[in-house]
């Protein structure tokens, strides 16, 4: 028996119906190759790459493998002025527990999607392109398009899914509130509302007419399968690729995955001004894990930038989803041909 639904299977020119979820921060093309050559999508995240550093991924990723490439970029509105004073202060005593101040040089932002990068997918010709929080304006939009890309949207809800299908994206990432890292959340709606992915998936799949990709809380051939049988085309998996060699996260990170502590996430606002759900740190402990104090998105984590290099255990954020538990430290390719089997397995 093999997979019930291929349409993304033909559309991206898969083997198997996963795409590695791409992690700004946690992850470089060595990822992304490994998950092309174990079959399914490889993703390069943009948000934190200069065009010349994306370049360079690129170029890596294509002399390596010649499966098919997603390019996923930001589509949030730079902030405006604001007034981080009040959020200092409630840093100051950690500040003067170890010592340091505001940091004298702002640790790299996380960017929207502009014209530059715009140029970079022309340039490239990536198979397909994603986006989170929402779809960059029209103009950049059809250049996209006309570039020959697959176009993928992040929805939340139901109303984010038929908000992305109106503007004819080819299949839409239904995020679970289970998911690590940001959630992709761009329509107005109060946080407590967003769904779990296996109340999401039915309904993101009776709401619009692309194939759906279920992200979020799946580590195992069990999750894939019940996604699947939902109706869901395909998975995003983030999470359970970050314990493999080819991630890039911090050995504090890595140990955490899968440990006993691994089952407490939470979703907070501390580390950058949105919500994205990561493992428990002391600041989430102690002044979160939100608060309406934090300066909007992608400032919240400016000031920040000290603490985490003297106390990265309880100032950085390990951003991991809500099957931290069930990850294992496995290579990427050998992972995926598992889960693949173990997949196929249930579902007979």
């Amino acid at each position: 028996m093999g997979w019930r639904d291929r349409r993304l299977l033909y559309l991206f020119g898969i083997e198997a119906p996963i795409v590695q979820a791409p992690m700004a921060g946690a992850q470089d093309a060595d990822l992304a190759i490994a998950a092309s050559k174990g079959g399914a999508l490889g993703s390069l995240p943009c948000a934190l790459l200069s065009v010349e550093r994306a370049r360079e991924q690129v170029a890596q990723y294509r002399a390596a493998t010649d499966g098919p490439l997603n390019l996923n970029f930001f589509c949030h509105v730079p902030a405006g002025p604001y007034d981080e004073s009040v959020w200092c202060a409630a840093l100051q005593p950690y500040y003067a527990e170890y010592e340091i101040g505001y940091p004298a040089a702002p640790p790299p932002l996380r960017k929207p999607f502009d014209a530059a990068m715009c140029a970079l997918v022309e340039e490239v010709r990536p198979e397909v392109v994603s986006f989170h929080f929402g779809l960059p304006d029209e103009s950049l939009l059809q250049r996209v398009h006309d570039a020959g890309a697959l176009i993928l949207g992040c929805a939340t809800s139901p109303a984010e899914a038929r908000w992305l299908a109106e503007r004819d994206v080819d299949a839409i990432i239904a995020q679970g509130w289970e998911a690590g890292g940001h959630a992709g959340r761009f329509l107005p709606a109060d946080p407590s509302s967003h769904m779990g992915t296996f109340a999401l998936v039915p309904q993101v799949v009776d709401a619009v007419s692309v194939p759906v990709i279920a992200a979020g809380g799946i580590a195992d051939a069990r999750g894939v399968a019940a996604a699947l049988v939902l109706g869901a085309s395909a998975v995003q998996i983030g999470t359970a690729f970050l314990s493999s060699p080819e991630s890039r996260i911090s050995n504090i990170h890595r140990q955490r995955l899968g440990a006993a502590d691994a089952e407490t996430t939470v979703s907070t606002n501390l580390f950058t001004g949105r919500f994205a759900r990561g493992l428990e740190t002391r600041l989430t402990r102690e002044l979160g894990p939100a608060s309406e104090i934090v300066p909007p998105f992608p400032h919240g984590g400016d000031a920040l930038a000290e603490l985490r290099k003297v106390d990265p255990a309880g100032f950085a954020n390990m951003w991991a989803g809500q099957a931290a538990r069930l990850v294992r430290p496995d290579g990427t390719e050998a992972f995926i041909r598992r889960l693949v089997m173990g997949t196929l397995e249930l579902l007979k």
